[in-house]
């Protein structure tokens, strides 16, 4: 169904430009909906590059511009601050590299991205001399000329890579539902991918993710858990869809299902890991002591709480309360989805399980928003809804970075309760969505996907009468 006609949002917007589709309006022969989705998609990264502007323009060495102009990114600092500006595998146990750098602390799936751009970085900068900087000190490193123009190279690299995954995830979005294609424009269109897309490499893994929706609706099993597996490998939430597979495979009584989708998980989770385990295992390993031993951090109820009542919360503590949480999260969300007159859709079982694990996740970095965002416009795809929600992502990017630069200090020199509004403004709008999720499973009627009789997409027209 056109969204003109099917989203009362898009239907009140639509009046500017004549108003919904019409019954009897005529198919274009080149703009399907799936063209016009992946043109917008180009549009909005395009937007997230020019947003990143005035941190390129000198090459992100204002320490202040990057928070007041909130086009801040770890791209460019990670390129000299983890060793790819003189092309160090990220899993070298040589112990000059890890005295110089310290080791990735990202999946590996992040670290073999961020390597591979670094050495398409050098080979377009025409090769420059690695060994002469390796007599440089490594502090050094990030203000030479030579090297700044590189990490916009970098950055511009890494850019065009990002954007194909998210041309990528978007067309992927477009085949979950061929009845819907036009549910992927909030994806493309999404206010948060601009502003966010761009901060770190999340966008790979969401492209997976996008990837398994796309493969459990086209019923390939085995190609779902491949997804799962490569995007577990590259940001631990993928592997959350496991729980949805494993609800949806109870329901309807299909263990072999189930039990492809992990087979083929765990083997492609143990192939992409294995270079860098073999490399050097202690390496590997960091990732999963960084996150083990850190503390309350950005965007956090956690760092709220430990702000707000001036004491530590130690990291053991937050670790054994955030699972604690997490687990009966996932089993009300069980019991929900075991008790819903009609089995749930991948992507709702999805989004509840990802945003339970972030509202109590150690650490809420500003590009977490796209975790949640391919499963978020399947499972709801409203735009009121959806909007609300970024609503609050919006506020929270803006006031991160303003604490970041602080700007959002009191005069006191306490610490910021403006910001643990925003922290919980975020969480309020999250758990908005959430609502409306749980209430579209319980009450299949609300939910506009899963309506009786839904007709076919509707082509972009090209008049109406």
């Amino acid at each position: 169904m056109h969204p003109s006609v099917d989203d009362p949002v898009v239907s009140a917007a639509s009046e500017s430009v004549g108003g919904p589709v019409g019954e009897h309006a005529g198919r274009h022969p080149w703009w399907t909906p799936v063209r016009v989705v992946l043109a917008l998609m180009a549009i909005c990264f395009a937007l997230g590059m020019l947003q990143k502007q005035p941190c390129y323009q000198d090459s992100w060495q204002d320490g202040e511009k990057r928070y007041s102009a909130m086009c801040y990114s770890d791209l460019p600092y990670l390129y000299t601050g983890r060793g790819f500006a003189e092309l160090y595998w990220p899993y070298s146990d040589d112990p000059q590299v890890r005295r110089r750098y310290e080791t990735m602390e990202y999946p590996v799936g992040i670290a073999y991205f961020a390597w591979g751009a670094a050495w398409m970085t050098h080979w377009v900068a025409g090769a420059p001399d690695v060994g002469e900087r390796a007599a440089m000190p490594r502090d050094s490193l990030f203000g030479r000329p030579e090297v700044a123009k590189e990490v916009r190279l970098y950055v511009a690299v890494s850019a065009v890579l990002m954007g194909l995954c998210a041309l990528l995830a978007a067309w992927f979005l477009t085949g979950v539902n061929p009845r819907r294609p036009w549910d992927a424009a909030a994806f493309a269109l999404s206010p948060a991918l601009v502003v966010s897309g761009l901060v770190n490499w999340d966008l790979i893994a969401v492209a997976l993710v996008a990837g398994a929706l796309w493969a459990w609706a086209r019923d390939k099993p085995v190609l779902t858990g491949v997804m799962i597996g490569l995007g577990t490998a590259t940001k631990l939430y993928p592997l959350f869809l496991l729980g949805g597979v494993l609800i949806i495979c109870i329901r309807r009584k299909d263990a072999a299902a189930f039990a492809k989708v992990l087979a083929a998980a765990a083997l492609s989770w143990l192939l992409a890991n294995a270079p860098a385990y073999l490399s050097s295992k202690e390496q590997w390993k960091v990732f999963w002591h960084f996150n083990s031993e850190r503390g309350a951090d950005l965007g956090s109820i956690w760092l709220v709480a430990q702000q707000w009542t001036e004491k530590t919360i130690e990291h053991d503590t937050i670790n054994k309360a955030s699972w604690a949480f997490f687990i009966g999260w996932c089993v009300v969300g069980l019991a929900v989805c075991l008790a819903a007159p009609k089995t749930p859709r991948l992507a709702q079982i999805g989004f509840l399980v990802v945003a339970g694990f972030l509202l109590v996740n150690k650490v809420y970095s500003p590009q977490y928003v796209l975790w949640l965002l391919p499963l978020a416009v399947l499972a709801r795809p409203r735009w009121r809804d959806l909007l609300i929600w970024q609503a609050g992502e919006l506020f929270y990017f803006a006031c991160v970075w303003w604490y970041l630069g602080g700007w959002l200090a009191p005069s006191s020199g306490t610490e910021s309760g403006f910001y643990w509004i925003a922290v919980l403004v975020r969480i309020v709008c999250e758990l908005w969505l959430v609502g409306v999720v749980v209430r579209d499973i319980l009450r299949p009627s609300y939910d506009v996907v899963d309506r009786e009789n839904l007709p076919t997409a509707s082509p972009l027209p090209v008049a109406s009468t």
